[in-house]
């Protein structure tokens, strides 16, 4: 049996009160999977613009010291 099987079958077994009760929960989780998170390290350093002469890399020592 799948997992949607088992919980469509406890479902079925749950009186009005109790299928109230659940549908609150469900509710909350939606709301949390929904909620948006702060951006992550890795994005914001996506972000950084690095404005550099193209030998910056290969020749960092040299700029690095004047």
């Amino acid at each position: 049996m799948s997992t949607k099987e088992l919980i469509e079958a406890e479902i079925q077994r749950m009186d009005e009160d109790q299928l109230r009760e659940l549908y609150q929960v469900m509710k909350q989780i939606t709301k949390l999977e929904n909620r948006v998170s702060p951006p992550s390290l890795m994005s914001k350093l996506k972000q950084v613009k690095i404005q550099a002469p193209e030998d910056f890399a290969s020749n960092l020592d040299l700029y690095a010291s004047g």
